[in-house]
């Protein structure tokens, strides 16, 4: 639980950070005219919403196991990263349109020092705000955090993009440059969205998560496993669950192999971290079934 309050404090300070930056792209980019600005400001708006729809992913997840939900809610953090891609998805289609718009009928953005203020501040707070958001995703092993970092990643190539925009527009180059980076600034969304799908789709469809060699290797470790087989992981880094068949001697009593099948549940526990649930099937040592 400890865990998520300290998720929760991560987002609501991005949140405010994230505001002041979408708010300053925005009315900027609408009093200069700039398209490639405006969708900048739209896509750190959409960091934003991000951020809320994140503490009520961490909102539900951190609830409690219940009844009806004995594996916990944990997965509900997984799906609230889901729902950031969408979002991506619908402020790129936003972005592709205003600039298909700006291609038909270009209009040439007024391009003073202040644009560039804003955009170099702007680009150092999403670093700050990228490499700040990844540790902490990394280190309390969130999903929210690090696909919102990917999010927020997005927004530092977006902002390099702006910026070269506003360089090429002062060296004369056509208006036409400005939708066209923001449509390079929409596939740099829609890019960050599938990354985050592949990742949380991993998790939701119960992708491997640790080798079973490494896991086969612990247990043979274990003093009375003879062999082990049928080894299976899933779930996310901070919630692993591993199953597995072991097989010991037939003259072990039920006593003892119960003793075993401890040992290896509080091994694996010990070496992988993040490993919450650990299923062993017992079974009697025979040399014509074994598989490895």
């Amino acid at each position: 639980m400890n865990s998520f309050k300290k998720i929760k404090n991560v987002l609501i300070l991005i949140l405010f950070i994230n505001i002041a930056v979408a708010l300053a792209k925005l009315l900027y980019g609408l009093h200069i005219k700039s398209a490639s600005m405006v969708a900048d400001g739209f896509h750190s708006l959409s960091d934003s919403s991000g951020n809320i729809v994140g503490l009520v992913g961490i909102y539900l997840a951190s609830k409690p196991q219940d009844e009806e939900h004995p594996y916990g809610h944990k997965k509900f953090e997984t799906f609230s990263s889901i729902f950031i891609s969408v979002m991506l998805f619908a402020v790129s289609y936003t972005i592709l349109r205003e600039a298909y718009g700006r291609l038909l009928n270009p209009v040439e953005p007024k391009i003073t020092l202040d644009s560039f203020i804003i955009m170099i501040t702007t680009l150092l707070l999403n670093i700050f705000v990228f490499t700040y958001e990844y540790r902490q995703g990394v280190n309390l092993k969130s999903d929210i955090l690090v696909s919102d970092s990917l999010h927020t990643k997005s927004d530092i190539y977006v902002s390099v993009s702006v910026l070269i925009t506003l360089i090429a527009l002062k060296l004369g180059i056509p208006p036409y440059i400005d939708p066209l980076m923001s449509v390079a600034i929409s596939i740099f969304i829609v890019k960050a969205g599938i990354e985050i799908i592949k990742h949380s789709s991993d998790i939701l469809c119960d992708r491997i998560v640790i080798d079973s060699e490494k896991i086969r290797d612990i247990a043979l470790s274990v003093k009375g496993v003879l062999s082990c087989h049928q080894i299976r992981s899933r779930g996310r880094e901070d919630d692993i669950n591993i199953d597995m068949h072991i097989m010991v001697d037939p003259s072990e009593n039920i006593t003892d192999a119960h003793y075993i099948a401890d040992q290896l549940e509080e091994k694996l526990k010990k070496e992988i971290p993040g490993v919450t649930e650990v299923i062993v099937h017992i079974e009697p040592y025979d040399k014509n079934e074994v598989t490895e």
